[in-house]
């Protein structure tokens, strides 16, 4: 690897979960929760957007409820088509995989997004969900591309 390391960054990068771009924050009561909307690309599918939002909690809150350290799991999410779709080397299996993963505590917590490709109905499947280690991932939220008579390449090949 010393021998390319542009080349080994390079493969890091292509391997590494998307990044949210936050596009609102605002307030959801007086007592300074807010409400965040974040845009997520899908690093192996140009052409579909998914924002997410979850909640915040402010400082008083914090304050006035303890757990100090951790903001709630709920969470929603939409995806969409946003330009071509373009389909690169994902995986088909009935797990699918992690498309992004944020921190929602100091620990035990943190917000993931799953992308499912379901092949009967030929359809991408988002679904956000909680990975909380004392009460298990029970919040998620689900969202659906259908790519049925979309223009859409595959760069492996329909399969």
């Amino acid at each position: 690897m010393n021998r390319h390391p542009a080349l080994f960054a390079l493969i890091l990068l292509a391997a590494a979960p998307a990044r949210a771009e936050e596009i609102a924050d605002f307030s959801n009561d007086w007592t300074g929760n807010s409400i965040i909307v974040e845009a997520i690309a899908d690093p192996e599918v140009e052409g579909v957007t998914c924002h997410l939002t979850y909640f915040k909690r402010g400082l008083i809150d914090r304050l006035s409820q303890g757990n100090w350290f951790e903001d709630p799991s709920n969470s929603s999410i939409s995806c969409r088509q946003t330009a071509p779709i373009v389909i690169g080397d994902i995986e088909l299996g009935d797990e699918g995989e992690e498309v992004f993963s944020e921190r929602r505590s100091l620990i035990f917590k943190s917000l993931a997004v799953r992308r499912i490709y379901d092949r009967t109905n030929d359809a991408l499947v988002y679904v956000a969900y909680s990975r909380q280690v004392r009460e298990a991932s029970a919040k998620t939220a689900i969202s659906t591309v259908a790519l049925f008579n979309a223009d859409v390449t595959w760069r492996e090949g329909r399969p």
